[in-house]
């Protein structure tokens, strides 16, 4: 991954392929942004107007690149968005700085060095600055440029792509602050495991299956300190996990339940989070449509996310325990799939009857939720690509957050929107419940289609214990992003959710849950 440093250097003086510095939208034109003082002073005091005549206004994700001149130590300078400058006295908003750091970073492609010198008023800006260069640098490349063996042997096939940016050198970062140097280290290890994240949701699902998957977790639990257990398919029929064992039944790839546990000695509280891994959703036998297959592997974004936020978890030494619960399962349609119409005898003892096998995910989630609850923590979420209605409702960028708590709900919602991951509170309409009725079993996998996402949310309700704080969080639209990349976000997987879920382990170490 990209290095992070706190440079003692000043923009002036630091050695590097390229200065970012920020501009703002302003009345009347761009504003060269606090931290570019010296960039600003050896183009005579002119930046703004050069930036202004080559077009750039200060717009959110705008970079412009310039010819360093006489007296700065770089030959490029870039000039990035930072949006509107902000009203008198306040300060630039951490997303803002994290979605311009991100636009700078993918802008340095290729580059081994370049030094950010954004607005820093304080540790949390320097924070956000650091996360959005380092999210930004991503990319993945774990299988371009592999050998052809029909050209010459020093020629390579693939598309050529650029490594990402070596080394962000963060400038105004006070080096020498302990509180500084904890704001790089939480934003490197945080990052570092939304790469992760990233990584498994875009490799292809030929090479990550249940299996396969269960033996990351285990690799990354031995490294960690992280105690890691996996349930294949005897272990699930043993402990009767007719969800899982549903679901994966049409696969060659058996389902696995993995568990993933991060203690602190001195942990008061314990969060337990359910992440949907589903590795490929073909639909099982209600087979998707024809243009809503290519991206299927991407239905494992919970079970990574929730990964993702265990290991970063035992990285920072937070003072909760986190365990995880990754619910694996590949959905394929064959001989031995489940068929709409068939009954599942579920982990807590209800019965399901399936009447579509594209609604899946909420049936290996409803046997982990039991599972979790078992262990009576002081709260569970659970994180998933769930449902399309979603997507509808709230577009591609939003999560929808439901709860049997309001309080919980809203402690959620606020420290997504503090983190920078846009989210909304949705209810959980009781008359919604009875469209799942089922003649023939306790509960149907689907009910009303209008409000179906909320309908997904009511039927995993049913599989939380008493007395537990329960929230779902439908990422199926931030959670892969088809488009063109923007400020920190890439194409293809996210990392959706990660932010979120480890700043909520941080409020319940310091005994804030909400």
């Amino acid at each position: 991954m990209t290095a992070l440093t706190l440079s003692t250097a000043g923009a002036a003086t630091l050695r590097a392929d390229a200065l970012v510095v920020g501009v703002a939208k302003g009345a009347k034109g761009p504003v060269v942004a606090p931290g570019a003082e010296a960039v600003d002073k050896a183009f005579g005091g002119k930046l703004a107007s050069v930036l202004e005549t080559l077009g750039a206004s200060g717009a959110e994700g705008e970079v412009t690149k310039l010819h360093a001149p006489d007296g700065l130590k770089v030959p490029v300078v870039i000039a990035v968005g930072l949006g509107p400058v902000p009203e008198k006295d306040a300060a630039f908003d951490g997303e803002a700085l994290r979605r311009a750091a991100g636009s700078a970073a993918r802008a340095l492609t290729g580059s081994k060095k370049a030094g950010f010198a954004l607005p820093i008023t304080s540790v949390e800006d320097a924070e956000a600055v650091a996360e959005g260069a380092l999210l930004g640098a991503y990319a993945f490349t774990a299988y371009q440029g592999g050998e052809n063996k029909l050209a010459p042997k020093d020629k390579k096939n693939g598309n050529g792509a650029k490594l990402p940016l070596a080394e962000v050198a963060l400038l105004g970062g006070k080096p020498r602050d302990k509180a500084f140097k904890a704001a790089a280290e939480r934003a490197t290890a945080l990052v570092e495991e939304i790469n992760r994240a990233r990584d498994l949701i875009n490799t292809p699902p030929n090479d990550l299956y249940p299996e396969s998957f269960a033996a990351v977790a285990t690799a990354a639990g031995k490294e960690h300190g992280i105690k890691v257990q996996v349930l294949d398919e005897k272990a699930l029929v043993k402990g009767g996990f007719g969800g899982l064992l549903g679901v994966g039944q049409g696969s060659t790839h058996g389902p696995r339940l993995v568990k993933l546990a991060y203690t602190h000695p001195k942990a008061e509280k314990t969060l337990a989070l359910v992440g949907k891994g589903i590795t490929y959703d073909s639909g099982g036998i209600s087979l998707k449509p024809a243009g809503h297959n290519e991206t299927m592997k991407c239905d494992m974004s919970g079970a990574a996310a929730v990964f993702a936020t265990v290991v970063a978890a035992a990285r920072l030494g937070l003072q909760v325990n986190v365990t995880g619960w990754l619910a694996l399962a590949e959905n394929m349609p064959s001989g031995s799939a489940t068929r709409p119409g068939d009954v599942l005898r579920m982990y807590s003892g209800k019965t399901v009857e399936v009447l579509n096998t594209d609604a899946e995910g909420r049936l290996v989630l409803a046997d982990a939720l039991t599972r979790a609850c078992e262990e009576n923590p002081d709260a569970i979420v659970d994180v998933a690509t769930l449902t399309g209605a979603m997507v509808l409702a709230l577009g591609h960028r939003t999560f929808g957050i439901m709860a049997n708590d309001d309080a919980f709900r809203t402690s959620i919602h606020e420290i997504a929107e503090e983190v920078g991951e846009a989210s909304w509170p949705m209810p959980l309409p009781a008359d919604l419940r009875k469209g799942m009725d089922s003649p023939t079993a306790d509960i149907a996998n689907m009910g009303e289609r209008m409000g179906g996402g909320l309908v997904a949310g009511l039927f995993l309700q049913e599989f939380v214990g008493e007395g537990i704080a329960w929230a779902h969080l439908d990422i199926a639209g931030p959670a892969f992003h088809e488009g063109a990349p923007y400020g920190y976000t890439p194409k293809g997987g996210t990392g959706s959710a990660v932010r979120t879920l480890v700043k909520l382990a941080e409020r319940t170490a310091a005994g804030d849950l909400g």
